[in-house]
C-alpha cells in the first residue's frame, strides 16, 4: 500500500503545489472583503429544518459517502478489481449507486412522506445528478479521449464506448462532490452579507472547488491501473482544469435546486430541464476549448457493446 501511494506521489508534478498555494491565496484575500452578517450565527453547512426534504437528503447522501469511498478504498488497496469481470463492475458500482436512487423512497424526510416521490426533493436530486452525470458520461469522457488521450482498459459493457459501470459510478461520486458544493455555498451565503464581495468570494470559490475536486478524483483514482493517460502530469495540470469545467457550472446551479432562500421549490419537469441546460453550457465550453487547441474529436465504438 506504502509504495502504490508513494508512486502516486512521484506521478504529482511539482507546479500542483504552486497551483494550490495561489488558489489558498486569492481565496484568502477575497475573504478580506466580506462583512458578517448581523445573523451570521445562524450560517449553517447543511440544510436546515426548514428544508426537511433537502436536510434529509444532504445527510444521507454525506454519511453514504463515507460507505463508498471506504469500499473503493479496500478495493483499490486489495486489488480486488483484479478478480473483476465485466459483471463484478457492473455488480459493484451498480450497488453502490443504488442507496441513492432509494434514498428519497425508503428514507424521506418525515415531513415529505405524504407527498408523491416525484415531488420529494432526494428523487428531484437524484434525477438532476443522474441526467448530468449521464450526459457527462455519454458526450464529455470523448472529450478527455481525444484532448487528454485517456482509455479505459477493463472488460465493461459500454454505452457509446464508455463503460455503462462508470455511469452508475459517476452517480455517486458527484452526488457526494454536490452535497460538498452545498455546503460550502450555503455556509457562504448564511455567515457573510450579500454584495459584490460576496458574490466575488463564491464565484472564486466555486472555480477552486471545481479544479481541486477534479484533481482530488484523477490523484485518488491513480492507483487504479486500467484508467490511463498518455502524460499523467498533463492530466493533474491541464485535465483538472479541464475537467473542473463540469463543476464550474454544476455547482452553484445544484445548489440552486429547492433552497429556500432564493426561490420556490421547482417542479420534477423544471429540474429536469435545469439539468440538460446545465450540460449543454458544458458541453458547449468544452467544445469550445477542443476548437481552439485545434484537436479533433472522435468518437469510437458502438451504441452497445462488450470490449474485455
Amino acid at each position: 500500500m506504502a509504495d502504490v501511494i508513494a508512486d502516486m506521489l512521484s506521478d504529482v508534478p511539482p507546479e500542483m503545489g504552486t497551483i494550490f498555494l495561489g488558489m489558498l491565496a486569492g481565496l484568502a484575500a477575497a475573504a478580506q472583503l466580506l462583512t458578517r452578517r448581523k445573523d451570521a450565527a445562524a450560517s449553517t453547512w447543511l440544510a436546515g429544518a426548514d428544508q426537511p426534504g433537502k436536510q434529509a437528503y444532504e445527510h444521507f447522501a454525506a454519511w453514504y459517502s463515507v460507505v463508498w469511498m471506504g469500499a473503493f478504498g479496500v478495493i483499490i488497496a486489495a486489488q480486488l478489481y483484479e478478480q473483476f469481470t465485466e459483471v463484478e463492475y457492473l455488480g459493484v458500482l451498480g450497488g453502490l449507486a443504488l442507496p441513492l436512487f432509494l434514498q428519497p423512497v425508503l428514507a424521506p424526510a418525515q415531513a415529505e412522506r405524504s407527498l408523491p416521490f416525484w415531488k420529494r426533493y432526494g428523487f428531484k436530486a437524484n434525477a438532476w445528478i443522474w441526467i448530468y452525470s449521464f450526459i457527462g458520461n455519454y458526450w464529455y469522457t470523448h472529450y478527455f479521449f481525444s484532448v487528454l488521450k485517456a482509455n479505459y482498459t477493463f472488460p465493461s459493457w459500454r454505452l457509446n464506448y464508455v463503460p455503462f459501470c462508470l455511469y452508475l459510478a459517476t452517480h455517486f461520486y458527484f452526488s457526494s462532490y454536490h452535497v460538498l458544493s452545498n455546503a460550502l455555498l450555503r455556509k457562504v451565503a448564511t455567515t457573510y452579507a450579500a454584495g459584490p464581495a460576496r458574490w466575488v468570494f463564491s464565484a472564486l470559490m466555486v472555480l477552486c472547488l471545481s479544479y481541486a475536486t477534479a484533481f482530488m478524483e484523477t490523484f485518488t483514482i491513480a492507483g487504479f491501473p486500467y484508467y490511463t493517460f498518455e502524460n499523467r502530469s498533463m492530466a493533474y495540470t491541464v485535465g483538472s482544469a479541464f475537467y473542473g469545467i463540469y463543476f464550474i457550472y454544476s455547482f452553484p446551479m445544484f445548489f440552486l435546486l429547492d433552497e429556500r432562500s432564493y426561490g420556490p421549490a421547482r417542479t420534477l419537469y423544471e429540474t429536469v430541464v435545469d439539468a440538460c441546460g446545465c450540460g449543454m453550457l458544458i458541453l458547449t465550453t468544452l467544445d469550445l476549448v477542443r476548437l481552439a487547441l485545434s484537436i479533433p474529436l472522435t468518437i469510437p465504438g458502438s451504441l452497445w457493446e462488450l470490449v474485455h
